[in-house]
């Protein structure tokens, strides 16, 4: 080849490759972001999204290992070609029409299917050039043609450029359909490109393709891998996969349902492979083997802490650190482990089968196997037994050589299992953990210094920190009381018994509550005393916004029609009046379960005389179906954890809701947070569809156990309509309006402008 046909035949794949990327990674976000309003944005559904993706990934790198081992270049080219032909009839892409999920059932394999049918041929194609190229590429006459792993690197810029470019680019100024549309005019590019890298695989190599297609390897040419090495293939990509959508999964849960979240460890991900698979991945690496023990050491520490009680910037800093060091580790153990280009294809099917893997065990056994989401420091601990063993000379390691080795196991073993019976110890015994915490606290913390001195030697070092981290979970299990706990497709759900003392004229007297937390949030509570047991507590407290609402207008409320998005604990149903109707829109039949159960909760059962009705499905969804103008009051009381989900907070949502309240109706959004400053959505969407807003900001005196803060937004046509409200109490605000706050919309939400510590810094 001459120099320029080497630059444009380099020139030809990178750019195949790097279109195929931006492709494949700019169709994840935007169908996440399509699929939100009907499943109620939640992190599974991101996280079912990639366990799809990577099953595609993984039939597409089958499909390449076979083709391009199996078959003549000509066989490969006319099958290849053909198959992108036959995808371009699933074009353009997009959901069809009336698309929803079943109420009744969990959404995880309509989810799958939808997908499949939705983008399922033309990912796939996709998903099958970066082995298949690379290949072809290998059997040029090129100078790079004998490590074409560079091409990998390639790739991996483009998906890291197309995740980033979704949520400040691409999301801002492209609606939706715009979005299919142009994904559609890109692939067709592609298909170009991919035609060109076809033709020069054709042209300058079709004798040497030929004898490498029909020829025999040579016996002893080179060294196969062994199944130890594909095992360890296997489980270097497993593990990073797991890890990618449990830190997901932990860093959205407490925050916003957003393409900007979910794609933050992905593109930390992808950084990983450009950089372990550059020519500086081989210097890099040592560093991050050296770092990854001191990132875990800050994981296992804030580990003991609640995770309420840490600045959500700290805890999303130290888990993406952590989830990077492990996965950089495991990734550049891969990049150094990689085989001859014979192999290319064999290694990275083996990799995509890992990352597949991954994928179903968070995605589809972990829920099934475990009450909580345990396996992302389940992952973490497994990384560390993945880190290569180093030659030392501490004190500490001199000293090991010197015993002999059954000794130094027994050493070795001796202190997790002591800790770990010592943690048992305390769990089934009379101990106060309460009144120990802080000895406890400062116990743990001094064995986590320890664990460091073990960085070298992973079996022992991952053992160690794994019994820490169960220590951990233990710890903040026995200390939150739990007597029910269930996960499902949309979370973790415990109900929980707690004692709080209520300041009386006579002094302190403990009073017993039952609690309903979601993730890291409380999502409701309810007095055991029987006597003030439908007494409405936490954010719906009498005293509290929603309280003085009933209040306001409880002369003229004793036939409103209300409908609520979002269940609880029932708490809402304590407002219930004899002639009105309610009916509760409820995502998680779980949550309907537990409300209903009056060994767990009573205001659904014993707190009311009017019509409530419980719904399953997504509350916009279901709204579709009630008649327009018929309500007079819509409660938006929807969060899974911590996190509204966006699409409830949108132009076409609220859109919806008007439609559906009478003209003198009212719509409430209960808003606290601790991440998002909500009100500002509404003030700006509110102004945008030209309707009153109130909004009030309640703290409630110390003395009041389970009366908490909380923050409610009133919505009306006629600001004359929240006059009564208005006058009631002077804490009910008007809002000013951020003319530099753009609406949102589904097309569009930008979690940014009203993230609370993001907004404290740039003032």
């Amino acid at each position: 080849m001459t120099e320029k046909n080497t630059f444009l035949t380099t020139l030809s794949f990178v750019i195949t490759l790097f279109i195929s990327a931006l492709l494949l990674f700019s169709v994840q976000p935007m169908f996440g972001k399509l699929l939100l309003p009907l499943l109620g944005g939640t992190p599974a559904v991101w996280n079912t999204c990639m366990v799809f993706y990577q099953t595609l990934l993984f039939l597409g790198y089958l499909y390449a290992h076979y083709s391009s081992t199996r078959l003549s270049y000509k066989h490969q080219l006319f099958l290849h070609l053909g198959i992108f032909a036959l995808s371009l009839v699933t074009l353009p892409v997009g959901l069809a029409e009336n698309a929803a999920p079943d109420a009744d059932s969990t959404p995880l394999f309509w989810l799958l299917a939808t997908l499949t049918t939705a983008i399922g041929l033309p990912f796939f194609v996709v998903s099958t050039t970066a082995p298949l190229l690379q290949k072809w590429f290998s059997k040029l006459d090129h100078a790079h043609s004998s490590d074409p792993y560079f091409l990998y690197a390639a790739s991996n810029s483009g998906s890291l450029l197309a995740l980033l470019s979704y949520p400040f680019v691409i999301e801002p100024s492209i609606g939706l359909d715009n979005q299919t549309l142009y994904w559609s005019v890109g692939f067709a590019i592609f298909g170009i490109c991919l035609a060109v890298c076809a033709l020069l695989y054709w042209k300058h190599n079709r004798q040497i393709a030929h004898k490498a297609d029909t020829a025999p390897e040579q016996a002893g040419q080179l060294a196969t891998p062994n199944w130890k090495t594909y095992g360890y293939w296997l489980a270097l990509s497993f593990v990073p996969s797991s890890l990618l959508l449990g830190v997901t999964n932990h860093i959205s849960t407490d925050i916003a349902a957003a393409p900007l979240l979910w794609m933050l460890p992905l593109a930390l991900y992808l950084l990983s492979f450009i950089i372990v698979f550059s020519r500086q991945g081989a210097r890099v690496h040592p560093l991050m083997i050296a770092l990854q023990p001191v990132v875990v050491l800050a994981l296992i520490a804030f580990s003991f802490i609640n995770p309420a009680a840490i600045p959500y910037w700290l805890n999303l800093i130290i888990n993406l650190l952590a989830f990077f060091a492990a996965v950089m580790v495991c990734h550049g153990q891969l990049a150094i482990n990689r085989p001859a280009t014979e192999h290319l294809t064999h290694y990275y099917l083996i990799m995509s089968f890992g990352g597949m893997l991954g994928g179903f065990f968070n995605t589809l056994i972990a829920p099934f196997l475990f009450n909580s989401v345990v396996e992302y420091p389940l992952m973490i601990v497994v990384a560390l037994l993945l880190r290569p063993t180093q030659t030392v000379s501490e004190p500490l390691e001199l000293f090991g050589r010197l015993l002999p080795n059954w000794s130094r196991h027994v050493l070795d073993a001796s202190l997790p299992i002591l800790i770990l019976i010592t943690g048992m110890v305390i769990k089934f015994s009379d101990i106060s953990i309460g009144r120990h915490i802080d000895v406890i606290g400062v116990v743990l913390l001094v064995l986590a210094g320890v664990s460091y001195a073990l960085r070298h030697r992973a079996l022992q070092y991952g053992l160690f920190v794994g019994v820490l981290l169960i220590l951990a979970l233990g710890l903040h299990s026995a200390l939150s009381n739990v007597s029910y706990r269930e996960r499902t497709f949309f979370g973790v759900m415990s109900v929980q018994n707690t004692v709080s003392p209520e300041q009386t004229p006579s002094g302190p007297r403990p009073r017993r509550f039952r609690e309903l937390w979601h993730g890291t949030t409380k999502h409701g509570a309810q007095h055991l005393d029987v006597s003030v047991k439908c007494e409405p507590l936490n954010y719906y407290s009498k005293p509290g916004p929603i309280g003085q609402f009933f209040s306001v207008f409880d002369q003229v409320n004793q036939n409103w029609n209300i409908a609520v998005i979002g269940l609880g604990a029932g708490t809402m149903a304590a407002y219930a009046k004899p002639g009105q109707h309610w009916k509760f829109l409820e995502i998680d039949p779980e949550i309907n379960r537990i409300a209903s159960n009056s060994q767990f909760f009573t205001y659904l059962s014993d707190c009311h005389k009017s019509d409530v009705k419980l719904l399953a499905g997504d509350g916009r969804l279901l709204l579709k179906d009630i008649p327009d103008h018929s309500l007079d009051l819509l409660v938006l009381d929807a969060f899974s954890s911590d996190a509204i989900p966006t699409h409830l907070l949108t132009r076409e949502a609220l859109n919806l809701y008007k439609h559906k309240i009478k003209p003198n109706g009212y719509m409430a959004f209960h808003i606290t947070n601790r991440h998002l400053d909500l009100k500002l959505i509404l003030s700006s969407l509110a102004w945008d569809i030209k309707d009153s807003l109130l909004a009030q900001q309640f703290f409630p005196k110390q003395d009041k156990p389970q009366i908490t803060r909380a923050d409610w937004v009133v919505i009306a046509r006629d600001k004359n309509l929240l006059q009564p409200l208005k006058q009631s109490s002077g804490t009910w605000k008007t809002l000013p309006i951020d003319l530099h706050m753009k609406p949102w919309t589904d097309d569009f939400s930008n979690i940014f402008d009203v993230w609370k510590e993001a907004r404290e810094q740039t003032r």
